[in-house]
């Protein structure tokens, strides 16, 4: 395994307890990726797509996407996503609370690269990001920004 250089993460998350232990998880890896965070799918699909705020913002390498968002749920952030030519190769883990197989099963076919469920346990959240980062950017290719 050989590690790449830092990437570009865009977490979009609504509970700020989940996006302080995702921030901790991510400060405490080997590896500085960048964390993006946006607290709702409207502002998801603003940062995406550079628009209002976001105009500046960077092309992420990655999401982590939470389901259960106000505004527009990640159901339709993950369909506005995957059928994007720009967006669609960007890999999305959705990761949220909901084990239920309907949502397993919805995510998958909008094309979600992977699907886990947010664990209880501190310690076992904390290790399923670090898995999660580690995975994408020590194991996967992911393909270059492109230029929009």
């Amino acid at each position: 395994m050989s590690v790449t250089a830092p990437i570009d993460v865009l977490l979009v998350e609504d509970d700020p307890a989940d996006e302080l232990i995702t921030r901790e998880a991510f400060a405490d890896n080997k590896i500085g990726n960048t964390l993006h965070v946006v607290r709702d799918g409207q502002e998801a699909l603003d940062f995406l797509f550079r628009r209002g705020a976001h105009t500046a913002a960077v092309r992420p390498d990655l999401i982590l996407l939470d389901l259960n968002l106000p505004k527009y749920d990640g159901r339709e952030v993950l369909q506005q996503i995957k059928t994007d030519v720009d967006l669609s190769s960007i890999p999305v883990v959705v990761l949220t609370t909901s084990s239920a197989e309907e949502d397993v099963l919805r995510s998958y076919r909008l094309h979600a690269n992977a699907y886990v469920t947010k664990p209880v346990d501190l310690d076992q959240f904390v290790s399923a990001i670090r898995q999660i980062d580690d995975f994408f950017l020590t194991v996967v290719k992911l393909p270059k920004a492109r230029k929009v």
